[in-house]
């Protein structure tokens, strides 16, 4: 039986030019496969340059894989088939001051995935959007703000709802949760579960704070130079891992020691 999301030797080369008749070529990801559930999330750990954004861009569309196939349900997503993926597959960003646009007020934000894919009427799609920000804990009233005039806090629940809008399968965070204080990546992790309880959506959790990651994902890869160096049940490699890496970046965060199997 298939999985909601399975990898397949999915890679990632980029070819840069070094003057005149050179090129430059780094294999950014190096083949991996693995497979989510419904309702799981997958962390993905490694320190900057690992290959972790890239493999997560890969998955939500955003750059084009090398060589390798992703599909849900059991169906292969093409790159440029932006209908389906966006269905199926949305992406958070680190910077939400980046990914909205100030001058649109949220509701427009938010209407903008329904209007390019679905037959929506503009009053289901207003419908729609009120609901989706009731579910990330804001008011309806919140559609006629700009971006602007929201907290941090507030602008990330506003991603989240843009990610939630056209009903995904599968979740992609890329660092979602670096710019917030303790307080407020709280509540939005706890958004996360409480989302992932009621609708059954998976996650792709792309972090270097090893204690969310421990709090939140089922599974974890662990990443270096563009391989995976390890994966498995995230309570196991976090508290027992096998590889060097993991057990370097466990000890610098936790601050103590891990066991050797």
């Amino acid at each position: 039986m298939s999985a909601l999301l399975e990898v397949d030797q999915l890679s990632k080369t980029f070819v840069t030019r070094a003057g005149l008749f050179h090129k430059k070529v780094h294999q950014a990801v190096k083949p991996v496969s693995f497979r989510l559930e419904v309702g799981q999330t997958l962390g993905l750990i490694g320190q900057n340059g690992s290959g972790k954004s890239t493999l997560a861009r890969m998955l939500a569309g955003v750059i084009e894989p090398t060589e390798g196939e992703i599909k849900v349900n059991g169906e292969r997503l093409e790159h440029k088939d932006y209908s389906t993926r966006c269905k199926l597959i949305r992406m958070i960003f680190q910077d939400p001051n980046t990914s909205l646009n100030p001058r649109l007020q949220i509701g427009h934000l938010l209407e903008g995935p329904l209007k390019r894919n679905t037959e929506m009427t503009p009053e289901a799609r207003m419908s729609r959007v009120k609901d989706v920000l009731l579910k990330v804990g804001l008011l309806p009233e919140h559609a006629y703000f700009y971006p602007q005039m929201l907290a941090a806090g507030q602008k990330q629940r506003i991603c989240l709802a843009r990610a939630l809008i056209l009903q995904p399968s599968v979740i992609v965070a890329d660092e979602a949760l670096n710019g917030l204080d303790m307080a407020m990546r709280s509540q939005i992790i706890n958004l996360f579960l409480e989302l992932q309880e009621e609708m059954g959506v998976s996650f792709i959790y792309v972090s270097q704070h090893l204690g969310v990651v421990k709090h939140i994902t089922d599974q974890v890869m662990v990443m270096h130079d563009g391989k995976v160096v390890e994966a498995g049940n995230t309570q196991e490699i976090l508290t027992c891992p096998n590889n060097i890496i993991t057990q370097r970046m466990v000890e610098s965060h936790f601050n103590k020691a891990t066991c050797f199997k």
